[in-house]
C-alpha cells in the first residue's frame, strides 16, 4: 500500500459539485449551568453561502438538545486547487549539530 495522504473520492466529488469543507464553532449555554458558555465544533462538507447541512444540523440541535445557542461562527475551505509546496525558512536540530537558517 502506498503511504501518504489518502484522498476520499466522495469528498472530491462533493467539491466538484460546489461543496466545501466547512467548520462551525457553536457557542451554547449549558442547560445545567445557564451562566456558562460551552464550545462545540462541527465540521462537514457543505455548500456556501447557504450552508444547508449546517442549517439541518442546527435544526436538529434546536429540536433535540436542551442547550440554547449563543453564537455560530462559520469558515470554509477554498475550492479544489493544485497542490503547493513551500520551502522551509529554517531548520533546527535539538540534539547534535548547529541549526541552519536560510538567508531569505
Amino acid at each position: 500500500m502506498r503511504r501518504g495522504i489518502r484522498r476520499d473520492p466522495k469528498a472530491i466529488e462533493m467539491q466538484l459539485k460546489g461543496y466545501r469543507l466547512s467548520t462551525a464553532e457553536i457557542l451554547y449555554w449549558m442547560p445545567d449551568h445557564p451562566s456558562v458558555l460551552q464550545s462545540f465544533v462541527w465540521q462537514h462538507y457543505d455548500r456556501p453561502p447557504e450552508f444547508p447541512e449546517l442549517h439541518r444540523f442546527l435544526g436538529f440541535w434546536k429540536d433535540n438538545i436542551d442547550a440554547t445557542l449563543h453564537t455560530v461562527r462559520v469558515a470554509c475551505a477554498d475550492a479544489i486547487k493544485a497542490p503547493s509546496m513551500r520551502t522551509a525558512q529554517a531548520v533546527y536540530q535539538i540534539h547534535g549539530a548547529a541549526s541552519y537558517t536560510s538567508g531569505h
